[in-house]
């Protein structure tokens, strides 16, 4: 599909209020115009790269599989061609993939909804969330759906699309309905957002309980809290239950604790017996000047930075062993004669590499394997400057999709892919 040609505001007419809404109307046109762009190409390019392309990529045979990324009725793709994809619009490859099968789902299966896609009546977000919710649908629920929203779709809202897709999917695959009713009748969970850190070093937790367990939960909390207080700490109601969730994980909350009140506002609180071993800490004392100057600190697991205090605070309250590991230097050059790299050398590149090195991927290294930048099988050295972590999938891409990757700087990582395109990635 061409773009069409875009409209740029004349600097001289933002002059007035009326003319800067001129200009952002155009600019969200345009903005429109080459999303609806971009969602045609995706299409094209899952066309170009049917599963018979595999043995034209792929330099060992078998390496490279085949992907269904839509719903029954769909083009399979070859499994390599999505990486090629996320890395030419920016996206990590699990967004792309994602994106890619939204766009071959609304052309292949919700054929009326392309229509209006392409004729700019709906936008491509919306498109893409009806498309989400039809992957699962058989062939003709897809095409049921496609009939009952695509006049509609530029106004439908969210509660409508799934009434839609759960009706579509009760007349045409009644099975699924019933085992997904079945699922949906415990919707017990509770989750812990790791992703979300902010400096004071908390995150938020939220759960739906059996009745009977939120009961008892919130009346430990509230005992908990009581204890706290008891014991001499001055937080509120609020923050007191937050410490209780904490104490009740490590085993360390008195619940049932004979509790001593502080006889005066000066009296020390009364540090609870703990039940079991509980929180443990691991720190590694990195001896670089940013690590001597600086007041923030980087919790590996949650990929996030906490206030140095925070650590202190921490270290202070552990129910576990803290445990100092120390690392002489992240810039020493390390390296060891086998293929396999040392335990020391294997924590230096993790370390100094929080993520895969593949442009965009936010794999955790240590989830990662270990690559050498320069194969080992073509004289590449076992060593700091050889090592990258790689996810899995980028790993298989490098190693059988005929990627390649050049190490320009000591966090400046350059990927070429198949097609000879370059992509930089800095860490």
């Amino acid at each position: 599909m061409a773009a069409l040609p875009l409209e740029h505001p004349d600097p001289e007419s933002t002059d007035s209020a009326a003319g800067v809404l001129a200009a952002l109307e155009i600019t969200q046109s345009a903005l429109e115009r080459n999303e609806i762009d971009k969602f045609a190409l995706a299409v094209e390019w899952a066309i170009a790269h049917p599963i018979t392309s595999v043995a034209d990529i792929a330099t060992v045979e078998g390496t490279e599989g085949e992907v269904a990324i839509a719903g029954t009725g769909a083009p399979l793709v070859a499994e390599f061609c999505v990486a090629d994809f996320a890395a030419a619009i920016g996206i990590t490859t699990d967004a792309g993939r994602a994106y890619l099968g939204d766009a071959v789902e609304v052309c292949y299966r919700l054929p009326r909804l392309w229509a209006q896609v392409m004729g700019g009546r709906v936008p491509v977000w919306k498109a893409r969330r009806i498309a989400a919710h039809t992957h699962s649908l058989s062939f003709e629920g897809a095409a049921c759906v496609d009939r009952h929203l695509a006049p509609i779709a530029h106004r439908v809202s969210y509660a409508q699309i799934d009434r839609t897709v759960e009706a579509a999917r009760a007349l045409h695959d009644p099975a699924q309905a019933e085992q997904r009713r079945r699922e949906a009748a415990d919707g017990r969970f509770c989750d812990i957002d790791t992703t979300q850190v902010g400096l004071q070093g908390t995150m938020t937790v939220r759960g739906e309980l059996d009745l009977a367990d939120a009961l008892d939960l919130d009346q430990a909390l509230q005992h908990g809290a009581q204890q706290l207080a008891d014991l001499g700490c001055t937080e509120t109601l609020d923050v007191r239950r937050a410490l209780a969730v904490g104490a009740l994980a490590r085993g360390d909350l008195p619940l049932g604790l004979h509790t001593h009140p502080a006889t005066h506002t000066e009296a020390e609180p009364v540090r609870p017996q703990r039940s079991r071993r509980g929180r443990g800490l691991m720190l590694y004392a990195h001896l670089t000047d940013d690590a001597v100057r600086g007041l923030l600190a980087t919790v590996e697991n949650t990929r996030s930075q906490v206030l140095v205090g925070q650590v202190a605070s921490w270290c202070a309250t552990a129910t576990g062993p803290v445990t100092i590991r120390p690392v002489l230097d992240l810039h020493e050059h390390l390296q060891v004669p086998g293929y396999r790299p040392s335990p020391r050398l294997r924590e230096q590149v993790l370390l100094t590499h929080p993520t895969c090195v593949f442009p965009h991927c936010t794999r955790p290294s240590r989830s990662c394997d270990l690559d050498h930048v320069i194969p080992w099988a073509e004289g590449g050295p076992t060593c700091s400057c050889n090592l990258v972590p790689a996810c899995r999938f980028h790993h298989r891409l490098r190693t059988h999709g005929d990627w390649r990757l050049h190490r320009v700087g000591e966090r400046l990582f350059v990927w070429t892919s198949p097609h000879g395109r370059t992509y930089t990635r800095h860490l």
